[in-house]
């Protein structure tokens, strides 16, 4: 009887041992805490890791989608009428961007690369063949018209030779010249006198099969948010296009990889040589893909707000002081000076006016916004679409006929939406990553839940031994009798 009785007391007292042990747990963090602490120690860029293999090769397809205006009343408008457009497309490209040319640099807290990306046209999702005609803003024409226009003796000459060649503010071309070029008449002649001016024009000129320049990235090694963050971009950890320094910083990663342990109030930052700038995004909500929760971050109307609404942005006014409404960056900086201006698709989250000023236009947050849905604890990228749109500054200019009474006014040409979604392999890791974390983060709650069933059998046992104990003294009165 006595041995029955301590091991029911040792029993009650274990279960409370571990009820207690699991209630420490689960209020001091500790196997989360852990978890995150492996993680931290092996997403790091180091020759022969996953890790490593999935940033100079990232295995999840990743598609470009272009999508054109084309202007439906080129007569009306150099009369001043209200420019029209129509979207045509999209005209997908299957995009590859390994990383090449990859050198560990500083005891591997450092990697230099340049980041190579290939399009290759996708028949089957696309509207049509790039040879589909486009009629667009000439813009060949316009950033020529806007060098020489205080210059009266190279205006008139470019105006005449305009005309004699019937080049005008409009230009019809085919998907595949307004990309990736075309041999413009006006251009090929000013590069005689001109040599620094190319003779071919495209959108995208000398970026197929080529790169953005040369990349130094940390690798995280000495601080786990450092991962993939870029320290220099083609030798300057700095910009020199803006008016400020602020503005011309390089902040964040080239926005394909991010650190791991994301939490909700964290603000991400990424360099994108497109923009010229280093943009960021902030937690929007929780999502899932294909299966796997993740965090949305959006970058926030404030990263393109005009000066008066973010004092912050206004180094992004080029000259200085001179800016333009919310929702819109002069890139012309950047451009050897042609009037580029980008913006979201469809002047998503600019100025009511912009949008207003040009007929067509409709933006929609869930086709027009920016959006990167990352898994918190390992920082993958689980679904991300980068969204931009190029314009065109198109004014009247005394000096050309060929402006007519042309408004001032941002003229939508193209948008592109660069989008991914992690690959099912990728996903099945993920998986068994997330069941891991599972395991390893409920022990807490398997140690109180066995305290509870041996905190249950205990009082059980205790239940049945005082039964036992008082049965006999309940028969005693009968026996003497």
């Amino acid at each position: 009887m006595l041995l029955k009785s301590c091991c029911i007391y040792s029993t009650g007292v274990f279960s409370m041992f571990i009820l207690i042990a699991g209630i420490a747990l689960v209020l001091s963090n500790v196997f989360p805490l852990f978890v995150q602490s492996m993680v931290k120690k092996q997403v790091v860029l180091e020759n022969g890791t996953e890790t490593f293999e999935a940033w100079e090769n990232p295995p999840a397809p990743i598609y470009m989608q272009f999508y054109f205006f084309n202007v439906t009343n080129p007569l009306e408008v150099l009369e001043g009428d209200r420019p029209a457009v129509v979207e045509i497309g999209p005209y997908t490209y299957r995009e590859y961007r390994p990383m090449e040319q990859v050198n560990f640099l500083d005891n591997d807290t450092k990697v230099a690369a340049v980041n190579t990306k290939t399009y290759i046209f996708q028949p089957n999702m696309s509207r049509g063949p790039e040879t589909e005609l486009i009629r667009t803003v000439n813009i060949p024409a316009m950033t020529v018209m806007e060098m020489v226009k205080d210059s009266t003796f190279e205006a008139n000459l470019v105006s005449s030779y305009m005309k004699a060649t019937g080049e005008g503010l409009f230009t019809t071309r085919t998907v595949g010249e307004l990309l990736w070029g075309y041999e413009d008449p006006l251009l090929k002649a000013l590069h005689v006198i001109k040599p620094e001016l190319d003779g071919v024009f495209g959108l995208f000129y000398k970026s197929n099969a080529s790169n953005d320049g040369d990349y130094v990235f940390f690798t995280g090694q000495q601080n786990y948010k450092d991962f993939s963050r870029v320290d220099t971009w083609n030798g300057k950890s700095s910009l020199n296009w803006w008016t400020s320094d602020e503005c011309n910083m390089i902040n964040g990663t080239n926005g394909a990889f991010f650190h791991p342990v994301v939490t909700k109030n964290e603000t991400l930052y990424m360099f994108t040589s497109d923009l010229c700038r280093s943009l960021y995004t902030l937690y929007e909500g929780d999502v899932t893909v294909k299966g796997i929760n993740g965090y949305r971050f959006v970058p926030p109307s404030d990263v393109f707000a005009n000066m008066s609404v973010n004092p912050a942005n206004a180094g992004f006014c080029v000259p200085a002081g001179k800016c333009l409404g919310s929702g819109l960056l002069n890139v012309s900086v950047c451009k050897q000076g042609a009037p580029i201006i980008m913006s979201s698709p469809h002047f998503y989250q600019a100025d009511e006016q912009i949008v207003n000023d040009v007929f067509g236009m409709v933006p929609k947050k869930e086709y027009h916004e920016t959006f990167i849905d990352i898994n918190p604890l390992t920082g993958i990228i689980l679904q991300a679409a980068k969204r931009l749109q190029i314009n065109v500054y198109v004014e009247q200019l005394p000096a050309f006929s060929q402006t007519g009474n042309v408004r001032t006014v941002v003229f939508p040409v193209v948008y592109l939406n660069e989008s991914v979604v992690l690959d099912d392999t990728s996903i099945l890791k993920l998986r068994a990553i997330a069941l891991e974390q599972n395991v390893v983060v409920n022990i807490p709650f398997m140690l109180i839940g066995v305290g509870i069933i041996l905190g249950g059998i205990f009082m059980f046992l205790m239940c049945r031994l005082k039964e036992t104990e008082s049965t006999p003294a309940e028969r005693q009165p009968l026996l003497s009798s």
